[in-house]
């Protein structure tokens, strides 16, 4: 299904570092986590030192083929990300056509967001209601939508460590590229809100060595995402520990979510310099500061994650559309992507082609056909004439004056002009006076007016003159003008 982002790292959503990349550290199913036994009331300084390397950091890495090519390619092209230079942009979709429009801007990753899904999925906020099964339904249905390689959100695992395996196996199954695992307690939380908690130490770290274990047993080389939400559950300092835990664990990119400035982010980085790092640009208001792609490059991050932009704008520009409607309009032209844009970015005309594939030959396919307006049957076109079918061809009712068929009121022009109650224009338009219908798609409030009456009375007048000058429930002005 995916396949190997070596010939997009030119992308407009790849930034080139300044400096050499360090390659991605090799991971150890059998790596101790000696930093449990360090003492928490050791200082910063003794227990992280950016000078400091974990020896197993060294060691060779060792994968087994995966079962399913597909999926070991979809891990193998997030590994050659976090493999090459420069910071990488991942979008969060929450369902396959957001994960469409994600691959289409030409982005190389995404996300897969919970708190979306649980949005669009439930109605929900992302408060512990989505579980297991459910996030592993719409995943492979993100991941099978595109050929990017897609980090799921695997929230704290479901349970415990025993869950945490069978969480990251189904996740494998399901296609993802990678997963992400918090310390939350059950229920979790959204990461910049309140009332969070997190587990022991003992038992965050037992995680990760499961989904470490989970990954070996399944021969597969999905990315472990280790994420502690303890910087806002308990304190920054110990978010640092949990990270450094974590990475000795055996996590591919450690994230610690909510950090709540650049000093913090900088830090950060300093932990297990050769572990990648991830970025969280929470739009709208959360926690962490927002940096630009290079800025964050600069201290030290590789992949940076932007959870709410799609479903954000999503969800204001379905307020403003139905804004339109109750107000008996529909959306104004250039808000929204015309049919045929709409069509194309669904795959239509990749379907209609293929389709061409499997044509059946008309006089045998046996079956009602809009194109050729006759059964066809082979059976009935050798009992039967061809001239006995009828076609009865339906045109549109159309106005063409009362008194003259022949008037010229085809020749005139209905002009439409909407201005909004803040004074700014928001449809200035001209149709074909004789066009009825036409008016009543565009404007809906102008449903039940008379315009035929209208038309008749101001047909014989030369010049412009104004049919309707009103404003409707939501304050806006209409106005429509025979020119």
């Amino acid at each position: 299904m995916n396949t190997a982002c070596s010939s997009r790292l030119d992308s407009p959503h790849h930034f080139r570092p300044s400096r050499p990349s360090l390659p991605l550290r090799s991971s150890c199913s059998q790596r101790s986590c000696s930093v449990l036994k360090s003492s928490s009331s050791s200082t910063p300084s003794q227990r992280f030192s950016p000078l400091r390397v974990n020896p197993c950091h060294k060691r060779r890495r060792f994968v087994v083929a995966c079962s399913g090519p597909e999926r070991d390619t979809s891990a193998r092209a997030l590994r050659n990300i976090l493999d090459s230079p420069g910071i990488y942009q991942g979008p969060a979709c929450f369902d396959a056509l957001s994960a469409k429009l994600v691959e289409n801007a030409g982005f190389q990753f995404c996300f897969s967001t919970g708190f979306g899904i649980s949005a669009v999925s439930l109605g929900l906020p992302d408060t512990g209601y989505l579980s297991y099964g459910e996030m592993v339904d719409q995943g492979q249905k993100i991941t099978q939508a595109v050929s990017i390689p897609v980090i799921g959100d695997g929230d704290n695992g479901y349970g415990n460590a025993m869950n945490v395996k069978r969480t990251v196996k189904g996740f494998i199954r399901a296609g993802f590229a990678g997963i992400i695992l918090e310390d939350q307690v059950s229920p979790k939380a959204c990461g910049h809100t309140r009332g969070r908690k997190v587990v022991s130490r003992e038992e965050a770290v037992m995680r990760i060595k499961a989904a470490v274990d989970a990954r070996n047993e399944s021969g597969c080389d999905i990315v472990i995402v280790a994420r502690t939400d303890s910087r806002q559950a308990l304190s920054f300092e110990e978010s640092l520990w949990r990270s450094q835990a974590f990475s000795d664990a055996g996590a591919d990119v450690v994230f610690i979510d909510a950090l709540a400035s650049k000093e913090e982010m900088k830090s950060f980085c300093q932990i297990s310099p050769l572990v990648p790092k991830m970025a969280n640009m929470l739009e709208g208001g959360g926690k962490t500061p927002i940096l630009s792609p290079i800025e964050l490059e600069e201290l030290g991050f590789k992949i940076v994650a932007y959870p709410l932009s799609l479903l954000g704008v999503s969800m204001q520009a379905m307020q403003d559309a139905l804004t339109a409607i109750k107000g008996g309009r529909i959306p104004a032209p250039g808000s929204m992507p015309t049919f045929d844009e709409m069509k194309k970015t669904l795959g239509f005309d990749k379907y209609y082609e293929e389709e061409k594939r499997y044509a059946i030959s008309p006089a045998k396919s046996g079956y009602w056909s809009s194109d050729i307006d006759v059964y066809n049957s082979t059976d009935q076109q050798q009992s039967q004439n061809p001239q006995e079918f009828l076609t009865e061809v339906i045109t549109p009712t159309v106005y063409s004056g009362d008194k003259d068929p022949f008037s010229g009121i085809w020749s005139r022009t209905l002009r439409i002009r909407i201005t909004g109650r803040d004074g700014f224009e928001k449809l200035d338009l001209r149709i074909p006076a004789g066009f009825l219908d036409g008016i009543t798609n565009i404007v809906p409030a102008l449903v039940g007016v008379n315009m035929k009456e209208l038309l008749n009375n101001a047909n014989e007048e030369m010049g412009g003159k104004v049919l309707l000058d009103f404003r409707d429930r939501m304050g806006d002005r209409i106005m429509v003008f025979l020119e």
